[in-house]
């Protein structure tokens, strides 16, 4: 979601508008995954329509999927996360994404043996296992053998800006402090090339007129989004307490899916 208290000038690479516009220049993109990976990626091939989920008040954020394809036919799904109390739910929210993933690359009734390699990758602004590293990395092993991989060819990697482990090279290290400290006097001072070329790529679409105006049209957006989820909570709030529901006010509070159930149930949109 883009900070209500802040211009285009002013966001950092963890700012989820910065992200996106920024992880959709193919080169930019391409080099980023060969830091996180490890590896060398020919070429990567960015759709021309991207996914953007809708902010709402509930705090799904704006998200751009970027779905990339190496020479292997590798698909990569990467996004920017903030804000601790995500950390509980981001496990669930890597498996829900590498559904769709697969959903995306293989119809009902087709063969298994189609879906491609996959990565669902998250830079996160906190630490989302408490474990102090900059890199977690998950693939599905046997329980009984640790060293028996199950194949299936999947894999879910967290970044976190906040570790403080000698696990990642100091390259690393310092495109995990940039994302939080996207400034010209960090970019200028820093000795990865790899951040001045993003740093390049920062500045282009902070000086963008066509894109500051697109980054107000979200942020207006979202400020409504928020008033109008803010005034349907509150008429919510007041049925329950009228009919005597103070266990289903609770539960509304922390599950979405049963604030959206009572909305329908009661008419407020």
């Amino acid at each position: 979601m883009p900070s209500t208290n802040k211009t285009i000038q002013q966001l950092n690479l963890e700012d989820d508008f910065l992200f996106a516009k920024v992880m959709s220049d193919k080169e930019v993109c391409r080099k980023v995954l060969e830091k996180i990976l490890g590896v060398s990626i020919r070429e990567v091939s960015v759709p021309a329509t991207q996914k953007t989920i809708n902010t709402l008040y509930d705090g799904k954020g704006i998200r751009l999927d970027v779905y990339l394809n190496d020479n292997e036919g590798t698909v990569y799904n990467v996004e920017m996360e903030r804000g601790k109390h995500k950390r509980a739910i981001l496990p669930k929210r890597s498996r829900y994404y590498q559904g769709n993933i697969d959903l995306d690359i293989i119809s009902a009734g087709e063969d298994y043996r189609k879906l491609k390699k996959s990565f669902v990758i998250f830079i996160c602004t906190f630490d989302p296992f408490g474990d102090r590293r900059h890199l977690y990395t998950f693939e599905n092993r046997c329980v009984e053998n640790s060293s028996l991989t199950l194949g299936d060819e999947t894999t879910k990697i967290f970044l976190n800006t906040k570790g403080n482990m000698h696990d990642v090279d100091p390259e690393m290290q310092e495109f995990l402090s940039y994302v939080e400290n996207t400034t010209d006097d960090f970019a200028s001072q820093a000795r990865s090339p790899l951040i001045k070329e993003i740093h390049k790529k920062v500045t282009e679409v902070k000086e963008s007129k066509e894109l500051e105006v697109e980054y107000m049209t979200l942020l207006q957006r979202d400020r409504e989004n928020i008033q109008q989820g803010q005034e349907n909570m509150a008429a919510l709030t007041k049925i329950l307490l009228e009919e005597n529901r103070t266990d289903d006010l609770k539960r509304a509070l922390e599950d979405t899916d049963f604030r959206n159930e009572l909305f329908e149930e009661y008419n407020i949109l």
